[in-house]
């Protein structure tokens, strides 16, 4: 890498680091001709400060685990962050800076987390950073009043962000900050760039709250910095946000949008490139060379990279302090171990239960919670819990501790699951949060240390999607336990009758969507959304008992674990037709099989609970589950029909939910809409010709 001396050997050299943050951001903004110059150039203090004096971390090891945790929630502000990896000696060479926003660079637009060393997350869409950091900072606490021992604070960092006023205005904030709050994590400290300018317009326009007493009101420490150019002040702040144990802290930061150039507290410096002759201007009124290009001065190179030996020093004393953890407390650290490596302990599969055959049955959210509660005594890495919806998503991992502050202590814990009150408790409260729920989550998977879980109902999917989308696009292993699947959840009614959201999810790349169908395919179903690695999986699962199949009569459960199999195959001469079926339809399925038996068909049931991992499964086994001789195949769901017709083929038919729902007894919404024995027969005899 060429570098160049310094023009004036006086200058400070704060200043010239962070004005080298500034122009590296711009000039590849504006070689690219594209991005967010703005941000970029108001934030470099900021920023400049927390990563040279505070932030633990060690770029020649970017996963290291007791690292300091930094999130740029205000992701369109990439090139901040893409500067101060390149500079503090991440793998992240000055060509890639060069080449921000294009065809196979990893500097893409927004941060994303596993193309770039040391992005820890998917940022861009505003907010989702925030609830991020809240997660991480969330596994934090849970893994350090797990593990640490007197004498041995083996987990210990902090959980940083920097976000911006689209950060705040958005919902999901809200909800991720009141559960910060209420846990009072004392580790979560938020630096809110706050330069009152949105893409579009100045906040005035729309955002005239006082952010203050509401992060306040959440139960935060609030601090403000009037110019975000002070550093002591910044450093200050920082000091006093790091020795408050009992609350997060929002640092108030009084920055200029585009500081130094001509569109300095303008819009116009949010989202365009300055243009090369504003370029040149902004480099004259800071005092930087206009050429060449990407200039790195030697002396702030060599100050940033003082990250290296700092970083290297702060690991080396932590694995040595690991080393002697292990002396002392060996089944800790092997837990510990396991958990930091995301494998599964030898055996676990052993927890599963085996349900006995029974017409009755139980709803598969019945059955997964017993399943749940198994595994949780073999696999304590389990993280997670419901928005508010613990008796119905039926997810309380029973005994094992409700994940709180120790210094709250309420008088009514109605709704507690007992056990441990305190950081180290596996349930976590998210309340009435979807959308924070999904996004905390997301930073929990990023953090590691433990398998992230949260419930709803399926029709609330909605609120959490992007949240989810972005778990899918960064390959996390979040597990989204969805109920109440189907109109059969009955007196709700339409409000609460999922219709279009299984394709709603089947929909988004990556994700795997299992929906059992019944209580021993749900115990598989928990099997697999455990096994897989890097992809969030959404189970979904019935309010209403359906029957526990007799797997001596039909193929075992097992054939979930390939997404979809043969469940009970041809008999007889007659003519061949398939019926395709998932969750509470199977035994529909099966109940008509019977009956078109008696009208001279041959019918094979198959249950299809992951289009993702059948999908995945080699074209013999596909062929052989679905062969491309029987064109005759009903699908039958109780939901949206789209997509079905890639199973079904131009010569089958879907019995689904064409419109929404309607409020009365499951069982009677199911009969109006025609999820009957009677009309699946007469839908599958009309196809036969009979």
């Amino acid at each position: 890498m060429t570098t160049h001396p310094v023009t004036d050997p006086a200058a400070d050299l704060d200043q010239l680091c962070i004005n080298t943050l500034r122009f590296l951001a711009v000039d590849a903004i504006q070689k690219a001709n594209s991005g967010h110059p703005g941000m970029p150039m108001g934030a470099a203090a900021m920023a400049y400060q927390l990563w040279t004096r505070f932030l633990k971390h060690n770029p020649a090891d970017p996963g290291w685990f007791d690292r300091d945790r930094f999130v740029l929630s205000a992701g369109h502000g990439s090139m901040l962050l893409y500067s101060l990896l390149h500079l503090t000696g991440y793998d992240l060479p000055l060509e890639e800076i060069m080449r921000f926003r294009q065809w196979g660079s990893r500097t893409p637009g927004h941060p994303e987390r596993g193309l770039t060393p040391g992005v820890e997350v998917s940022t861009g869409p505003l907010g989702q950073g925030f609830g991020n950091a809240v997660g991480m900072a969330m596994a934090e606490a849970h893994l350090a009043a797990r593990f640490n021992r007197p004498g041995f604070r083996l987990i210990d960092h902090y959980s940083y962000l920097i976000a911006g006023d689209g950060d705040l205005m958005e919902g999901v904030v809200s909800e991720a900050a009141s559960l910060a709050g209420h846990l009072r994590l004392g580790k979560l400290i938020c630096l809110y760039d706050d330069n009152r300018i949105t893409l579009a317009a100045s906040t005035s326009l729309s955002f005239s709250e006082d952010r203050a007493a509401r992060f306040a009101a959440f139960g935060w420490q609030v601090l403000e910095v009037e110019d975000g150019n002070d550093l002591a002040a910044i450093a200050g702040a920082l000091d006093e946000a790091r020795a408050e144990s009992r609350r997060p802290s929002l640092i108030m930061v009084r920055t200029r949008i585009g500081f130094g150039s001509g569109k300095q507290d303008s819009f116009e410096a949010h989202g365009a490139p300055l243009g090369a002759d504003e370029v040149l201007r902004s480099k004259k009124r800071l005092g930087w060379p206009p050429e060449p290009e990407f200039l790195i001065p030697q002396p702030a190179l060599g100050h940033f990279r003082r990250a290296l030996e700092q970083g290297g020093a702060a690991q080396r004393e932590w694995e040595a302090l690991r080393a002697r953890y292990a002396v002392e407390y060996p089944e800790p650290a092997a837990e510990l171990e396991l958990a930091l490596s995301g494998e599964l302990p030898a055996g676990w599969q052993e927890a599963l239960p085996e349900f006995p055959a029974d017409e009755k049955g139980m709803a598969t959210r019945a059955a997964s919670g017993k399943v749940l509660n198994a595994l949780a005594g073999r696999l304590p890495q389990l993280f997670g819990g419901s928005a508010d919806l613990n008796p119905s998503t039926v997810t309380a991992l029973a005994g094992k501790g409700d994940f709180q502050s120790e210094s709250w202590q309420p008088e009514d814990r109605q709704g507690a699951v007992g056990g441990e009150w305190g950081a180290g408790g596996a349930n976590v409260h998210f309340g009435v949060r979807e959308h924070g729920m999904a996004a905390i989550l997301n930073g929990m998977a990023a953090h590691g240390g433990t398998i992230p879980f949260g419930a709803t109902f399926l029709t609330f999917s909605d609120y959490l999607r992007p949240s989810l989308r972005l778990a899918a696009l960064s390959d996390l292993k979040v597990v989204h336990v969805f109920t109440h699947d189907s109109i059969a959840l009955g007196e709700d009614g339409p409000t609460h009758q999922p219709v279009e959201h299984l394709a709603s999810l089947r929909a988004i790349p990556r994700l795997i969507v299992l929906r059992p169908g019944d209580a021993n395919e749900s115990a598989f179903a928990w099997r697999a959304a455990l096994s897989i690695r890097n992809r969030p999986v959404a189970l979904v699962l019935s309010r209403q008992a359906v029957p526990t199949l007799d797997r001596e009569r039909y193929a075992p459960a097992q054939g979930l674990l390939q997404g979809g199999y043969v469940l009970a195959d041809f008999e007889g001469d007659g003519t061949r037709l398939i019926l395709i079926a998932t969750g509470s339809e199977v035994p529909l399925a099966l109940k008509a099989r019977l009956r078109l038996k008696e009208e001279g068909l041959a019918v094979r049931v198959v249950s299809l609970p992951s289009w993702e991992l059948f999908d995945e499964q080699p074209r013999e086994y596909r062929e052989a589950v679905l062969p491309r001789d029987v064109p005759l195949r009903v699908a039958v769901e109780a939901g949206s029909p789209q997509g079905w017709h890639r199973y079904v083929g131009d010569a089958g038919v879907v019995l689904g939910v064409e419109g929404y729902g309607a409020s009365a007894p499951g069982d009677r919404v199911l009969e109006e809409y025609g999820f009957t024995v009677a009309n699946l027969c007469r839908l599958a005899l009309q196809l036969a010709g009979r």
